[in-house]
């Protein structure tokens, strides 16, 4: 991967930290490799219409099948770098499609039933038709409510049961998770941005040498958007650009990203604020 800094991150690409801890006010602890999840079945109709983001049926939406094109790439980059060995702790937002990201990109190979080891993902966990997902051979990883999409008001932010995810991802570690229900979403009140990057904040606090995070468009823009402020002033603007499947991919791992509308729900709630003002202003 060609490593620019803080590139804008497409669906199913990462970013790295190396070289910038010093320089980007010397917060981050350790090279971070940050995962936004591939495609969901949200994003497909929320670029024709931010409304759909409101659609109850798109309660914690599953990957599409272009998103798990998009992990198995992303996958072929991790092994073919060596980076699968490097990492340390894989840090997942407790939703479905950044689970299946993060198991998908960073898991073992195919699950063989056995008494010494749980699977990480389970046969079709979320109607995936995907085969269930060894937890052999690969980095820990960890489900914690931090790390999640800008909270509120959209049923594909919000997160099931943890009793419910422990059944389609056993060998998650959901441990620090304190809540059985999700107690952080709420139907009528959004975070604010300044919430969602003081949670961000919390990525500074991992004692690894080196972490994969697996989060939303949402969470790493505002939480990135705290970095850069004595760096080159293009360096800080590339940090804080907006991650949708539109920008043209600068990364070089095996097949890319593939064509496809991703829209970041983040980004159309934005949007349609801004549309619901100039409507109420007419």
């Amino acid at each position: 991967m060609e490593s620019r800094g803080w590139p804008g991150i497409e669906p199913g690409q990462y970013a790295s930290t190396p070289g910038r801890r010093k320089q980007c006010e010397g917060k981050l602890r350790a090279p971070q490799h940050l995962v936004r999840h591939a495609q969901g079945v949200h994003n497909i109709e929320g670029e024709k219409n931010y409304k759909a983001y409101m659609k109850p049926e798109y309660f914690d939406a599953p990957l599409a099948p272009l998103g798990w094109q998009q992990v198995d790439n992303l996958r072929q980059y991790v092994h073919a770098s060596g980076l699968h060995k490097r990492i340390e702790l894989v840090v997942t937002s407790p939703l479905l499609r950044t689970m299946q990201t993060a198991v998908g990109v960073f898991g073992g190979e195919g699950y063989m039933d056995r008494m010494d080891a749980l699977p990480l993902m389970v046969a079709n966990a979320g109607n995936s038709y995907r085969s269930a997902i060894s937890s052999l051979n690969c980095p820990p990883i960890m489900a914690v409510e931090f790390c999640r999409e800008h909270l509120g008001v959209h049923p594909c932010d919000k997160r099931r049961t943890i009793q419910e995810y422990q059944l389609l991802f056993p060998a998650i570690d959901f441990s620090v998770i304190e809540t059985d229900e999700d107690t952080m979403w709420k139907a009528d009140v959004r975070e604010t941005k300044a919430e969602v990057a003081a949670r961000g904040m919390k990525l500074c606090t991992r004692k690894e040498k080196e972490i994969a995070v697996v989060t939303h468009s949402g969470f790493l823009l505002h939480t990135l958007s705290q970095f850069g402020n004595d760096c080159h002033p293009l360096m800080k603007d590339n940090m804080c650009k907006r991650m949708t499947g539109s920008q043209e991919p600068i990364t070089n791992y095996p097949g890319k990203i593939p064509n496809g509308s991703d829209i970041p729900s983040d980004a159309n709630d934005e949007n349609g604020r801004d549309n619901a003002n100039e409507q109420n202003h007419s």
